[in-house]
């Protein structure tokens, strides 16, 4: 009677501990057989695992992820570190010879990643359960509906439980019944995203019920006018962006060109200068200050500005200086100047293009619609050009130098004969210029490829911004850079980049002739002469 006993306690006990989730015969389906059946053997086990509680199927998810596992005929294994293991136990063991090891293609992958993020919607962390419901809704499947009844049953988030909600009807899209089928469509409609759209596309390219197929249509044209305000408000700031990249190139030779009358066709390359700079900043940091590279950026902007202004003061002392009043002249001079500083960066850094690290503060961005996101460094680079041109204007208007700068430009001869040293404020206006086209290369770093060819990208644009805005005047050079920047992008998104830049061209030109003086004429004296 003991002897009866102690085996009723024993089975007894047995039958109170946890069922295991996973089984070797469900590690072996899982790992071996037809894609179609694997997914099937995946999907079940996921749905055993979360009503049991077991650790042990997303941890073969894992491994089968990590392609670390291999199979037999009969069994199934996961090898990590030399060392064999069994799937169901944990328990090492011995990895037959024999045994094979899985073979994961991409469907595989993408099956497996969202296996493992269904599993996750049982973790304490909302960020965790999110980024999981995100994924389920990303690759809906009427066979995961009782994971996500599940996880809907259990979630108190409202952020997390609408994510659930558009995974559900995402997989009720894909459903036998016509009527689940249309509830789906019409609960997808209020969801504005890009990616929901793109589902609905792909369903109805499947759907053969004209009432479904209705029902889709009306969703997608819902989505449409959701997403029509982001994408007018993406295309305004790409045109502000480039403006803004336009206005950075164009400031310096602003001053140049439309301050000093100097036809400078290195200026480009005084840009290429600053970009350099910062790369060498760059790679300073890496070596020596690894724990602040952050911060690398900070120290590149006035390394740019005091390489780009030094090269400038050395051209305009030894070159510049003596063909003032001579426009062709200059201009055949700095364009040979050009091409040696180019050579010069050829035979320092190497013709490539060099790899320059945005910090990464200046990572991710702003999501402000589902279909408009406001990238960090885009928003940083309008700010900088922002501030660039705020203490432009300042030193212009409101110090010694700038009054300097303006007197000889309005009338040398008489500001000489104030006693202003008009050849030093020749090399100071000249070395500012090229100073903040430096500044503009140290920008462009962040958005672009960096190599010796990067200011030839830029120098005709910016001769238009300072030829439509108004030779002199920096508000006009203001309101040129960001009314091209913006007419631009709005021609591409019609026509495409090559059309929208030769229309471009065509308009400027249309406006030169109309208004040769540009959007603001010069005034007084310097305009009469």
């Amino acid at each position: 009677m003991k002897a009866l006993a102690a085996v009723l306690a024993l089975l007894l006990g047995a039958a109170a501990l946890p069922a295991r989730a996973l089984t070797n015969e469900a590690a072996l389906a899982m790992a071996s057989g037809t894609s179609s059946e694997r997914v099937e053997a995946i999907t079940a086990a996921v749905i055993q695992a979360v009503e049991q509680g077991d650790g042990r199927t997303e941890a073969f998810l894992r491994a089968m992820a990590d392609d670390a596992v291999r199979v037999t005929a009969d069994k199934a294994f996961v090898v990590r570190d030399g060392k064999g293991f069994d799937p169901a136990s944990g328990a090492e063991v011995a990895v037959p010879e024999d045994a094979e090891d899985v073979v994961n293609n991409n469907l595989m992958r993408g099956e497996l990643d969202v296996a493992i993020a269904a599993l996750q919607l049982r973790s304490a962390d909302a960020s965790v359960r999110s980024g999981a419901a995100r994924a389920l809704a990303g690759a809906p499947s009427q066979a995961r509906l009782p994971l996500i009844e599940k996880a809907l049953a259990a979630e108190q988030d409202a952020a997390i439980r609408e994510q659930l909600e558009l995974a559900r009807a995402a997989s009720l899209l894909s459903s036998d019944d016509a009527g689940q089928r249309l509830a789906a469509a019409a609960a997808l409609a209020e969801n504005k995203r890009p990616a929901t759209k793109l589902l609905l596309n792909e369903r109805l390219a499947e759907e053969q019920d004209p009432a479904v197929q209705k029902a889709i249509r009306a969703a997608i044209a819902s989505i449409d006018e959701g997403l029509v305000w982001g994408e007018r408000l993406g295309q305004a700031f790409t045109g502000v962006s480039l403006g803004s990249i336009l206005l950075l190139v164009a400031l310096g030779l602003a001053i140049t060109y439309g301050l000093m009358g100097v036809i400078n066709m290195a200026h480009g390359e005084l840009m290429m200068i600053g970009a350099y700079a910062t790369y060498v900043v760059q790679g300073l940091f890496q070596k020596y200050l690894p724990g602040a590279f952050d911060a690398y950026l900070i120290a590149a902007i006035p390394a740019a500005f005091l390489a780009s202004a030094l090269v400038g003061a050395v051209l305009e002392r030894g070159v510049i200086r003596f063909l003032y009043g001579r426009p062709l002249e200059t201009l055949l001079a700095t364009w040979g100047i050009s091409l040696v500083l180019m050579q010069l960066v050829r035979s320092t850094f190497g013709a490539q293009n060099v790899a320059v690290e945005s910090p990464s503060w200046m990572s991710g961005g702003i999501q402000l619609l589902p279909n408009l996101a406001l990238p960090w460094n885009r928003v940083l680079i309008i700010v900088f050009a922002a501030l660039v041109l705020a203490a432009m204007a300042w030193l212009i208007g409101r110090t010694r130098l700038g009054l300097f700068v303006r007197g000889v430009t309005q009338n040398r001869p008489i500001a000489a004969c104030m006693g202003v040293n008009t050849a030093r404020v020749d090399t100071y206006a000249f070395a500012l210029g090229s100073g903040i086209a430096g500044l503009a290369g140290c920008a462009l770093s962040q958005v672009g490829n960096v190599g010796p060819d990067l200011g030839q990208n830029y120098i005709v644009d910016s001769f238009m911004v300072v030829v439509v805005g108004g030779v002199g005047q920096l508000a006009g050079t203001v309101y040129a850079a960001l009314g091209l920047g913006i007419l631009n992008k709005l021609f591409e998104g019609w026509a495409g980049a090559v059309l929208a830049k030769i229309a471009v061209l065509v308009i400027i030109i249309v406006f030169i002739q109309k208004r040769p003086q540009g959007i603001f004429a010069m005034k007084g004296r310097s305009a009469e002469a």
